[in-house]
């Protein structure tokens, strides 16, 4: 499958700026120890790979997942073989004391690149997920940050989101709330971080889900009315990497894309994957039709299709990497732009933000609308606008 031609372009985006720097990049690499956490979702794997093809001295991965985990070694092992170092895997919940047993036998990393993270805009349908997504992508990162403190650490990333930049969803909130926990660590360590776009076919992604739906003979589905930018697993691991070594505290890495160029929508995407597979997308009219014709039209090379508009809380309509307030530097890279940071943060939010979550989780007793105001507190023009609906009651 060529995902390039999938999402409408024909060259690799950091291709110039990786070729301008592979040099010292693999001299840092290849001189240095890592810790990647969350190393076996799409975008970690794809870091782990771009460190490991670099011949670091020490590379650990740790994730919660033990299959995907497996699937990272088979990987490495038969396209890129082995290294001089240490590589090793370790499937642990960062939230565990197990993991902090892990830590306190070694700790020792020049670079911990913390990619774990709940990604689904879903995940904010109910209290308690919505509670582990604080959890994951605040308090994890914060734990993850003190730890690289405490063991001299020279460098700490930490991958974002488009979606922190104006956020309306809780998940973008999040991630916005966790750049405020990084500007505060940055006094004690040097901390970069990533912005980026869709990873193509990533896991639990909507064009992931693409290939489940025809090797399951069911209906492709997906909005027709909302337009994203889109990198390759590659290039999701391109980017992190390159803002880990050569970000300046505080900064933030992000794409440069053009709207001209780079723009596509979901229903264009499944359009084209069907014709690479021989099928000629048949719309239908409603669910059931579709769910029904996928017992017939496949054997005629014809999918059944249902592309609708969205309705669902949380979908943004544009998106964007920054915000006019913030402050860029579009000249040190050809493809990367840069946002420059202050270590601008209200400790005093940040500190009842953290009691008032500690405190919930204490009682075991919470609701939706609590953890939503305590993000208002923080985030005060948070877009956040609550439909009712979620994609989990749509096919």
């Amino acid at each position: 499958m060529n995902i390039l031609h999938l999402i409408g372009r024909s060259k690799e985006l950091f291709y110039d700026d990786m070729k301008t720097n592979e040099k010292e990049l693999f001299s840092v690499v290849a001189s240095s120890t890592f810790l990647v956490i969350g190393g076996a979702g799409t975008i970690g794997q794809a870091v782990t790979k771009e460190i490991f093809k670099r011949n670091p001295k020490k590379l650990h991965v740790v994730d919660i997942s033990e299959n995907n985990m497996v699937e990272l070694v088979r990987d490495i092992r038969s396209s890129l073989g082995y290294i001089d170092g240490e590589f090793a895997t370790f499937a642990l919940d960062v939230g565990s004391v197990e993991y902090d047993a892990f830590i306190k036998s070694d700790g020792k990393y020049d670079f911990v690149l913390n990619l774990s993270a709940l990604k689904h805009v879903r995940s904010e349908k109910d209290a308690f997920t919505l509670m582990r997504m604080v959890d994951v992508n605040i308090f994890n990162t914060d734990k993850t940050l003190q730890h690289s403190i405490n063991n001299g650490t020279k460098k700490y990333f930490c991958v974002s989101t488009d979606k922190a930049a104006n956020p309306v969803n809780m998940m973008g909130a999040s991630k916005r709330i966790m750049e405020m926990f990084l500007m505060r660590r940055s006094l004690q360590i040097e901390i970069s971080t990533a912005r980026f776009a869709n990873v193509a076919f990533s896991d639990g992604s909507l064009l992931h889900g693409f290939n489940q739906r025809i090797q399951k003979r069911q209906p492709i589905v997906a909005p027709n009315d909302i337009k994203r930018y889109f990198v390759t697993p590659q290039e999701s691991g391109e980017l992190c990497l390159m803002s880990c070594i050569f970000g300046k505290n505080r900064d933030i890495f992000f794409p440069k894309l053009d709207d001209n160029l780079h723009l596509i929508s979901f229903a264009d995407i499944a359009v084209k994957y069907l014709k690479d597979l021989g099928y000629e997308p048949y719309l239908c009219k409603d669910e059931d039709e579709a769910r029904e014709l996928c017992k017939t039209l496949p054997d005629e090379k014809k999918w059944p299709c249902l592309f609708t508009s969205s309705d669902t809380t949380g979908e943004k309509d544009f998106e964007e990497f920054f915000t006019e307030k913030e402050v860029l530097d579009m000249n040190r890279f050809d493809t990367i732009g840069v946002i420059k940071n202050e270590a601008v943060f209200n400790e005093e939010k940040l500190n009842d933000f953290q009691d008032t979550m500690h405190y919930y989780k204490r009682i075991l007793e919470w609701t939706k609308e609590d953890i939503v105001r305590e993000f208002f507190d923080l985030i005060p023009d948070f877009g956040h606008i609550e439909t009712g609906k979620y994609l989990d009651g749509k096919m």
